[in-house]
């Protein structure tokens, strides 16, 4: 009898640790830089999934290809952790700046879930887009396996197998044409991006004169 009450209380200790765990999407980007429309999503997708946090894993500097308009890594961080700032279900992760590269999406769903998968299960969010070519991802097997996407619906996408994949959450919500490259050709002519970006963000484009 002393050994089946052992039993039931593993298995009823397991059954709690995993309902207490947060679930928190992954938002990957270059974010250069984070824009209004990037917070449109996030904030979307909390509203409509079972999310309690969602992070943004900002892309590291490729050491392979410099771009002339690709802020440094440190700084595009910057700008989207003054962008997110107070917001508590939101937060930023440099996680990809030390991994070897190039970057791929499952060895960071793997790090982030052996550093923190006692308190954290690990989902993807990305547009729909990206699923038309999922199956060319790394892995792309196993991390339909051991994690949940949240797909942003995006209009004119041609819908792939993956849409209806048990795996796969598709969501709706409001659609801008705005794009981050579409700012910085703005700002280098001199243009105004004012409601495009948050205040503090623009401030500090202002202030270091980025993409100038």
């Amino acid at each position: 009898m002393f050994q089946q009450d052992k039993f039931f209380l593993s298995v009823w200790v397991s059954f709690t640790i995993m309902a207490e765990k947060k679930q928190v999407g992954l938002f990957f980007g270059s974010f250069n830089p984070i824009h209004v429309g990037h917070l449109i999503i996030a904030n979307t997708v909390l509203q409509e999934t079972e999310l309690d946090q969602i992070w943004f894993v900002v892309s590291p500097q490729s050491p392979f290809k410099k771009q002339a308009s690709l802020l440094a890594q440190a700084q595009r961080l910057d700008l989207v952790r003054t962008a997110i700032d107070k917001e508590d279900k939101l937060r930023a992760t440099d996680v990809e700046f030390s991994m070897p590269k190039p970057s791929y999406t499952v060895d960071t769903l793997s790090y982030l879930s052996e550093k923190h998968g006692e308190r954290y299960q690990f989902n993807l969010i990305m547009g729909s887009d990206n699923l038309v070519n999922f199956h060319k991802w790394k892995n792309y097997e196993q991390i339909l396996d051991r994690h949940h996407i949240y797909a942003y619906e995006r209009p004119g996408i041609e819908k792939s197998d993956f849409h209806n994949h048990k795996q796969v959450t598709i969501v709706n919500g409001p659609l801008l044409h705005i794009s981050a490259s579409m700012i910085r050709k703005y700002i280098s002519k001199g243009k105004s991006v004012k409601f495009m970006v948050t205040s503090p963000v623009l401030h500090i484009i202002e202030k270091y004169n980025f993409y100038k």
